[in-house]
């Protein structure tokens, strides 16, 4: 069985073909790049979304060596996200399936992080740090569910990176380019926030930036932010751990490509004798293929969902039926 997967809930636009051995016939990803200086615009993400999903599709399809015809289910993510992409996801996902007359799925994009990265590393049953821009949950399958066990209270760790990016003038995605300068700076101190297993990253960020306006190094701001938002990623992870009892920890969503939070969660999972994985970096951002491949899942499981976007869902309201 073939799966042709649709993820559109923020500035990517990715159509994924996967197959239900998890061979990933084709990855193309189209990223909508604001005005350097701007956050993410939701109509003018949408607008991207629209131009470029035909290119996507026929550049998936070539990358894959099959016609539209030989798909036998197309999926969708259908939240959390920003409605006006999502609505250009469900609208293409519609008209496809339609076309080609197969089933349809809406997967939830939090979750569809976990399974790729579960698929790709083996880890079996992992506490599973997820840290993109919008979101950073720690998450374990409890009783049918993905549970959170702390998340932050108010801006993803990758959005407060590309926040802190265009206050000092770099471009977006600003996480690499923060990674980079962090290497030849030195420690400052900023603000640690974390509240039970709760985090808070906009006072950081705020006392990052008034760091720079009094004339600060990037480099040594870059090289703190990073230091401090890490460690209490790691600390709210290893707790988790000790809570669940589980001895597998899996690091994933974009923010996962950075190699210093790697390194920190390494050590950690070292010193508790718990096996560390890191998702593939060409799967650890917002991609179609981790959309297909929930979708596999789902359908295998018999699942059936609504043709509706939900720009709130929460992981822990998803029912796992395939676990």
């Amino acid at each position: 069985m073939i799966c042709l997967g649709i993820e559109s809930t923020a500035h990517s636009f990715s159509i994924g073909i996967v197959d239900d051995s998890g061979r990933v016939l084709a990855s193309i990803i189209d990223m909508y790049r604001p005005p350097h200086g701007w956050g993410i615009h939701p109509a003018e993400a949408a607008k991207h979304h629209e131009e470029v999903k035909d290119a996507v599709l026929e550049k998936a399809l070539e990358e894959a060596k099959i016609k539209l015809e030989d798909i036998d289910l197309i999926s969708f993510s259908q939240g959390p996200g920003l409605a006006p992409c999502l609505y250009k996801g469900l609208n293409f996902a519609q008209e496809l399936a339609e076309k080609i007359k197969k089933p349809l799925l809406g997967v939830n994009h939090c979750i569809s992080h976990i399974e790729i990265g579960r698929l790709k590393t083996d880890l079996k049953d992992p506490i599973t740090l997820y840290v993109s821009g919008a979101n950073t949950q720690v998450l374990g399958f409890i009783s049918g569910k993905y549970r959170c066990f702390g998340e932050t209270q108010d801006i993803g760790i990758g959005n407060a990176l590309d926040k802190f990016g265009r206050g000092v003038g770099l471009d977006f995605p600003a996480g690499p380019k923060i990674e980079q300068m962090a290497r030849s700076g030195k420690y400052l101190e900023l603000p640690y926030v974390v509240k039970g297993m709760d985090l808070s990253f906009s006072g950081i960020l705020t006392a990052a930036l008034q760091k720079f306006e009094k004339g600060t190094s990037k480099e040594d701001i870059c090289f703190s932010l990073q230091e401090t938002c890490f460690a209490m990623l790691t600390e709210v992870t290893e707790r988790a751990l000790a809570h669940t009892g589980k001895n597998e920890v899996l690091l994933t969503g974009g923010v996962a490509a950075n190699k210093r939070l790697q390194d920190m969660l390494h050590i950690m999972c070292k010193e508790r004798g718990a096996k560390f994985a890191v998702v593939p970096k060409e799967f650890a951002g917002d991609c179609g293929a981790m959309i297909a491949w929930l979708g596999l899942l789902m359908h295998k499981a018999g699942i059936k969902t609504k043709n509706e976007v939900l720009p709130r869902q929460r992981t822990d309201e998803v029912g796992i039926g395939w676990l």
